[in-house]
């Protein structure tokens, strides 16, 4: 390792937890992830956390990946992920996080957008063959040099990650350990199209930084985190806020309510990362009795519009916090008041902790003339969102310092306060995967004729599919053709057999 710059990695945050506590409890699995992969959990100290890291980063170095060089992974919220993720950076690779959602085409897009040199993924997720769509789209990507993957039944030419982990290799390479370099790659969907969003690790710390600031997380918190990883938010709330806090970070694949709970209580987490409609469900439940170690929920919301009309918050022992996402441009956050209620979000400089007038900022947000909301900070990419040149200009367009997130807003007379009215014009949102909404006529045409398939509104996820087919079976093997996960189709009804 070469350290020449004060800006720290996601590794070196790692390896100074290392240092302090090597026999700590570092990472939890899921509790029931021998259904989702087949494999068992695991629990690991630091130290352990360690070794298994070294080793994959010695895998992926003798298998040819040159520095700087990108890997993607395709993997569902366990261990393996995150020392997939710091495996990476050690051998000083970019790491392009793929939503479980996307099937071959959209892998193989992903693919050759970011010319990714190596896939990482598992067996099977949810009995669904991941191992066999990597392999497919691989072969479609002409930058791919290496696939591997975790598990048993791996299909022939795929490197068992299994294999490296039982028999560590000490190969290492010197890599500069400096916070500016490209840490990730994520994904968003504009009006513009498809883009690929790259972060730093210093982009990903001042969002983790936001979180932990924001609720004032105690050193040595263990972390519930049930948020999937494949997206700048769900990495700065699991793995960065792990590294930050020094704690343990237990994982939960979503969803399984009776296994979160199981889990929250028996391994005794103070901190709850959920998507928000799960956060907002809990309230339902006697949190201090059923739950008597959570302190603190951070509820992140994939539709930031619906924020001020949620429900008040009723729990006196446990703290909520709401954090604004918008995509994958970036993120804000409040406690909630006093009364239970949404924190006004002003115009301006953001702090963390939102209501004190010292602290820490972690960004701006603004309207810009078009009345829509713009970011501005520490973790935003502008360049990454820059609109194109209209079409025949030769004039460059003036650098920008912000970024627009298309969200509709406006502020409040009364209070000055923003309120977000309207996601971005012509996108959809299912289960956090987005897509332009003109692309459901295209899948629609694809399920045969006389198919319908529409996006409905949807408190738990944005919007849901909904859609008919004179063939139900035949319809749902096309959207899987098309890259299309059907379990993002709740309601899909066979029009011959309507009942």
């Amino acid at each position: 390792m070469i350290q020449t710059s004060v800006s720290p990695t996601l590794d070196v945050l790692f390896r100074r937890i290392l240092g302090r506590k090597p026999d700590a409890l570092a990472l939890i699995d899921p509790i029931n992830k021998k259904r989702i992969t087949g494999q068992p959990p695991k629990r690991l100290t630091f130290a352990q956390a360690d070794r298994a890291t070294s080793a994959l980063a010695a895998h992926f170095i003798e298998a040819g990946l040159p520095n700087n060089s990108v890997i993607a992974i395709q993997l569902p919220n366990t261990v393996e992920l995150m020392l997939t993720m710091l495996a990476a950076h050690r051998a000083g690779l970019v790491v392009a996080v793929f939503p479980l959602l996307w099937r071959q085409a959209e892998l193989t897009v992903a693919l050759n957008r970011t010319g990714a040199r190596a896939i990482v993924t598992t067996g099977k997720i949810d009995g669904i063959s991941h191992a066999d769509l990597a392999m497919n789209a691989a072969a479609e990507a002409f930058s791919i040099r290496h696939v591997c993957g975790f598990g048993a039944e791996l299909p022939e030419g795929m490197a068992s990650l299994e294999a490296a982990l039982e028999n560590p290799s000490s190969t290492t390479r010197a890599v500069v350990e400096d916070g500016r370099k490209a840490a990730i790659i994520s994904f968003d969907v504009t009006a513009d199209g498809f883009r690929p969003i790259p972060r730093t690790h210093l982009h990903l710390i001042a969002g983790g930084l936001t979180l932990s600031l924001q609720s004032e997380l105690p050193q040595g918190s263990i972390v519930m985190s049930a948020f999937a990883p494949t997206s700048f938010a769900g990495i700065t709330s699991s793995l960065v806020l792990w590294l930050l806090t020094g704690g343990t970070l237990a994982l939960h694949h979503p969803f399984d309510s009776e296994v979160l709970e199981q889990q929250i209580r028996e391994q005794s987490c103070g901190t709850l990362v959920v998507p928000a409609q799960m956060a907002l469900r809990m309230a339902d439940i006697d949190l201090a009795s059923r739950l008597p170690s959570l302190r603190n929920i951070f509820a992140l919301w994939r539709a930031p519009e619906q924020v001020s009309s949620s429900p008040v918050w009723a729990s006196e022992e446990v703290v909520l916090t709401d954090i604004y996402l918008f995509g994958e441009a970036g993120m804000f956050g409040a406690r909630r008041i006093a009364d239970g209620s949404p924190a006004p979000i002003l115009p301006g400089r953001q702090g963390s902790p939102h209501d004190d007038a010292a602290a820490t900022i972690a960004g701006e947000v603004f309207l810009t003339p078009k009345g829509t909301l713009a970011l501005r900070g520490a973790m935003v990419t502008p360049a990454a969102y820059t609109p194109p040149p209209p079409s025949g200009s030769l004039v460059a367009q003036p650098p920008r310092d912000f970024v627009d997130t298309e969200y509709a807003a406006r502020l409040d007379r009364s209070t000055g306060a923003i309120c977000i009215t309207s996601p971005p014009s012509g996108i959809m949102a299912v289960g956090g995967y987005r897509f332009l909404s003109g692309e459901l006529q295209e899948w629609a045409r694809r399920l045969g004729q006389g198919a319908l398939l529409t996006a409905l509104p949807d408190r738990l996820s944005g919007h849901r599919l909904a859609g008919r087919a004179h063939d139900n079976a035949r319809a749902r093997a096309a959207l899987n053709a098309l890259g299309l996960n059907p379990l993002m189709v709740e309601a899909f009804r066979d029009r011959a057999n309507p009942a």
